[in-house]
């Protein structure tokens, strides 16, 4: 097509690859912070070198630059294929990775005349492999850096979910205590200052066990090299809890926790146990206030410790069950973390209009030697 061999064809002969260089230098070019941005927006350049190259190497097969300028071309597509499949977004990278790699990998049949068919496709085979190794060196670490991005999301939803958790099954836990003794002082402060005084210090100490529990979240948020702070708590401290819950209010609570079965759950099951009870002691004082009474029963058998905690029908049951209908986020992430420890937890209505949830833990107990 073109049989001139003079100044013009060269030039429009070496236009692929000043493009090429041209493009690379308008990258790298400016300030160190710009770099990353304009190597970024690279994909579009690169494929217009990429149809210049098409274009000129099969419309000016002979225009008289020689091969070694045209290795220098592929050269340089190559060092851009890598950087546009390293940095450049998806949509563009889709048009401009084929074109520059059909680019690289047809050149030299331009140059050549006679060959087989099977020969054609053996040298653009050869000329592939090259293309192939720029592409993987840009998409391996745009993989790790994707994979790196993805465990810190992961990591960073793991430390909310856990902070919510704990806000959740602590902190919340101690200020509903707070506004209910706070109302009881209210009604009680004019005409027996006394029992007022009890549930100010009642409130006193269900605000020092919040704060301790916000001192673990915190510190929590610090990272593994933070400070120790006391241990979560325990299926130890629940006879407390049950006592503080009994004298906040109108439900009359006991706890049946044989030996066996606090012995036999271990230090994160014995941390989820105490979480369920405070969960569900939680959940009768917001929906039903006024049950008369509620259990908590723990039952040891071979492999399993089962938790039960059941509260009787309140003076206003209606209310309390179309606010416990609605659920919120305690239990379903209770349930999950049961299920993550090998165990199970259920909830539901119970007796003549009265709420039930069991959960059950795995145990370890010791074994008996003879």
């Amino acid at each position: 097509m073109w049989e001139s061999t003079g100044p013009a064809v060269k030039a429009l002969g070496a236009l692929p690859s000043l493009a090429a260089a041209g493009a690379v230098v308008w990258a790298v070019a400016r300030g160190r912070a710009a770099v990353r941005q304009r190597v970024g927006r690279l994909a579009r350049p690169t494929a217009v070198c990429a149809v210049l190259s098409l274009i000129t190497g099969f419309a000016l097969p002979k225009a008289g630059l020689g091969s070694g300028w045209k290795l220098a071309e592929i050269a340089v597509l190559l060092l851009l294929l890598a950087v546009i499949t390293r940095w450049s977004p998806l949509r563009e990278l889709r048009s401009a990775l084929p074109l520059t790699a059909l680019a690289v990998t047809l050149w030299p049949l331009a140059l050549v005349t006679g060959e087989s068919f099977l020969e054609s496709i053996g040298i653009a085979t050869f000329w592939l492999l090259p293309a192939a190794a720029a592409v993987a060196a840009g998409a391996y670490p745009r993989r790790q850096e994707l994979r790196r991005r993805g465990a810190v999301a992961e990591a960073r939803s793991a430390q909310r979910l856990q902070l919510s958790r704990d806000l959740h099954d602590f902190v919340a836990h101690d200020i509903s205590g707070i506004v209910v003794q706070a109302q009881a002082a209210r009604f009680v402060a004019a005409t027996d200052p006394s029992r007022a005084l009890l549930a100010l210090e009642r409130i006193e100490k269900a605000g020092l066990s919040a704060l301790a529990a916000m001192d673990r979240t915190v510190q929590m948020l610090h990272g593994p090299d933070a400070p120790a702070t006391e241990p979560l708590p325990d299926v130890s401290q629940l006879p407390s809890v049950i006592e503080n819950f009994t004298s906040a209010g109108a439900t009359e609570a006991h706890l049946d926790l044989p030996s066996p079965a606090a012995e036999a759950l271990s230090r994160e099951a014995g941390s989820a146990a105490y979480r369920i009870v405070v969960e569900a002691l939680t959940n009768i004082r917001r929906h039903a206030p006024d049950a008369p009474r509620a259990t908590v029963t723990f039952t040891p058998t071979a492999t399993t410790v089962e938790i039960r905690v059941t509260n009787d029908r309140g003076a206003r049951p209606a209310p309390a069950r179309r606010r416990a209908s609605r659920g919120g986020l305690g239990l379903p992430a209770l349930t999950e973390h049961a299920q993550a420890l090998g165990g199970t937890l259920l909830a539901g209505p119970h007796g003549d209009g009265g709420w039930q949830l069991t959960a059950v833990l795995p145990a370890t107990f010791p074994k008996e030697t003879s």
